[in-house]
């Protein structure tokens, strides 16, 4: 059975974990979503299990949602016409009152926070991958 993480981040410090959860995960653009009503940005992910590598237990991915809470605002920049496109999100960053997700081929997502309040649950049970992020 797969072990799940689930992960509720109120601190600034907590976006430094987030980010190293989530690098890597691969990311379709039509699996953003943005309740403006809710003040909810969620994304459903493809997250590279980092923690089964250290467990042994062979790499792996499982899906993920992941979800901003207290959003007034979001911007995005270096989207592509495809909505179907996939992305890998390479980091989360705080800048001011915007979560910054950059991710790769020059996309990024920046949402504009009241506070601090993520959630990182997987879902699902996670699957082999032959395909281990490099980034050397």
């Amino acid at each position: 059975m797969t072990r799940r993480l689930a992960l509720l981040g109120q601190e600034p410090d907590d976006i430094a974990t987030f980010s190293a959860l989530l690098q890597d995960a691969t990311l379709r653009l039509a699996d953003i979503g943005y309740d403006r009503k809710a003040r909810r940005l969620a994304c459903l992910v493809n997250r590279y299990r980092r923690e089964a590598d250290a467990e042994s237990l062979g790499p792996s991915r499982i899906r993920a949602a992941f979800r901003i809470e207290a959003v007034d605002a979001v911007q995005r920049a270096g989207w592509p016409a495809d909505p179907q496109a996939v992305t890998a999100i390479l980091s989360l960053a705080m800048d001011g009152d915007w979560l910054v997700i950059t991710c790769a081929g020059g996309i990024a997502l920046r949402a504009k926070l009241e506070v601090i309040e993520l959630v990182l649950e997987d879902i699902g049970d996670a699957w082999s991958t032959m395909r281990v992020p490099d980034h050397g």
